[in-house]
């Protein structure tokens, strides 16, 4: 099994060779504009892009929360844009996180990874706006992630 690498850092420039996936927690709504995302959308417009025509065009596709969508924005680098947040407020219902559907986004970023033989990368997902508690977010990663040998890297920003 990998060990969790936790480094300081921007998730958007990850420190590894080969092909790699940058991971982030998107809401149920089709709302970009708040946090991890404006740092992907400054270094690239595909992944907004993409979001937006999922979502749009739900109706015909499988955008729901669990769903992951990987865009590709180098030719060695994709983006998951992970479906896992329900509504962007935390409420009666408690934070809008869903770890039920992180664990399902996470599960299909490891067959993309084993795939692409690519490592993941992200921010401390589902704890900012999503609300969310690193000690729930981190033994999901160990279960979907590391338990296939995906090479995994956290990053604090500083």
């Amino acid at each position: 099994m990998q060990a969790l690498r936790v480094i300081k850092g921007d998730a958007t420039s990850p420190q590894a060779k080969g092909p790699k996936i940058i991971d982030h927690v998107c809401n149920d709504l089709g709302g970009w504009g708040k946090g991890f995302v404006l740092a992907i959308s400054k270094r690239w417009p595909e992944p907004e892009r993409a979001y937006r025509d999922w979502h749009r065009e739900r109706a015909r596709n499988d955008f729901r929360l669990g769903a992951t969508q990987l865009v590709q924005v180098r030719p060695d680098t994709w983006v998951a844009n992970m479906v896992a947040q329900r509504g962007m407020r935390t409420g009666s219902k408690g934070p809008p996180i869903r770890y039920d559907a992180v664990a399902r986004c996470l599960s299909t970023v490891a067959d993309h990874a084993l795939r692409l033989k690519a490592s993941v990368h992200m921010p401390r997902i589902g704890t900012g706006i999503a609300g969310g508690q690193w000690k729930h977010i981190e033994p999901i990663i160990a279960e979907t992630l590391l338990a296939r040998d995906v090479p995994t890297t956290v990053y604090d920003f500083d």
